[in-house]
């Protein structure tokens, strides 16, 4: 599916008379020493509320299922749209799957929280999501994978103290780990024959998390009824070529092999600048990119633009998010 196939847009205006706000976050809220942050790691669970805009949305009447869900006020609408739009992926036998958006506010962009409170934030919502979307007879089948063994130490430790999920992880660090190196983890040997559904948690610290995601989906998910979710990834890293191809050729290769084959559920990115605004997606609904047009110390005003995609390629294919982020900067050069 790729952006130039627009067959529709439409445009609305929506005036709010409160400013966006976001609760701060602990200071001691960080992450384990294995994350390379030197500080402790907070175990009690942080809620963070963000109230932004909810935005009405204009559209025909054969505009896609979903084209009139708004921007979510807090992370616990988010939620609800998150797990509303896997349940919906699930039934179109989607197997492969990304949920991406900010965990430091809703308006944030990553690298705005502190390293270790962001993953914690994750980890948070990943609970959340999970109590609302798996039910209690798949709550034993469904695996969670954290980037290495320590995290999942503290996971069941702290905010999955209880959780009946099996917890596990993709890399395990390496007696040379101060230089980057972690020891390789066979995923095969990880999985089970009752698992059914994976959720993979924030892979994007290491440059090999990635990989072995990779090679999880190839052995595990690619070819059986199994179902993969990547959640808060930061795919858009690899996609927009933050690794230079040179230097690492097997993550550039993703961008052909793997990424490609994901299926943007639910996305939430936001862009900031003189001409900021931000990308958002619920599956099966259209993406929408909401601009800021005007900020005053009372009032903002958002101009919508609704881009609704018709898919020219087969079914399995899914939208190149950064092609999205390409039309985003031209919309604001058209509109500057």
């Amino acid at each position: 599916m790729w952006l130039m196939d627009i067959s529709a847009i439409s445009r609305v205006s929506t005036v709010i008379s409160t400013l966006p706000h976001q609760a701060k976050i602990p200071s001691n809220f960080c992450s384990p020493k294995s994350r390379s942050f030197n500080c402790k790691r907070s175990s009690a669970p942080q809620f963070y509320k963000s109230h932004f805009v909810t935005c009405s949305t204009l559209g025909d009447e054969n505009s896609p299922l979903g084209l009139d869900v708004p921007f979510p006020r807090d992370y616990s609408e988010l939620i609800e749209q998150a797990k509303e739009s896997a349940e919906l992926a699930f039934k179109d036998e989607k197997q492969l799957m990304e949920i991406e958006f900010p965990t430091a506010g809703l308006e944030s962009v990553p690298g705005d929280g502190e390293g270790g409170i962001e993953m914690t934030g994750s980890m948070q919502l990943i609970r959340e999501f999970c109590d609302s979307f798996i039910t209690s007879e798949k709550v034993t089948r469904t695996r969670i994978f954290f980037p290495e063994a320590k995290e999942v130490e503290f996971a069941r430790k702290s905010i999955f103290e209880g959780a009946s999920f099996k917890l596990d992880y993709l890399t395990k660090p390496s007696f040379f780990e101060d230089f980057g190196f972690v020891e390789k983890v066979k995923m095969s040997d990880r999985v089970k024959p009752e698992d059914e559904t994976f959720v993979v948690a924030y892979p994007y610290f290491n440059v090999n998390e990635m990989l072995v995601v990779q090679e999880l989906y190839k052995e595990a998910v690619q070819k059986q009824s199994r179902k993969m979710i990547i959640f808060n990834g930061e795919l858009d890293r690899i996609r927009s070529g933050y690794y230079p191809p040179f230097f690492y050729p097997k993550l550039g290769a993703l961008t052909k092999t793997f990424l490609p084959k994901i299926e943007t559920i639910y996305y939430i990115h936001n862009f900031k600048g003189r001409n900021g605004g931000t990308l958002f997606r619920c599956y099966p609904g259209p993406w929408k990119v909401l601009r800021q047009l005007n900020g005053k110390s009372l009032f903002l005003r958002f101009l919508i633009e609704i881009c609704i995609l018709h898919v020219q390629a087969p079914p399995t294919s899914s939208v190149s998010s950064f092609n999205l982020r390409f039309h985003f900067c031209c919309f604001q050069r058209s509109h500057g």
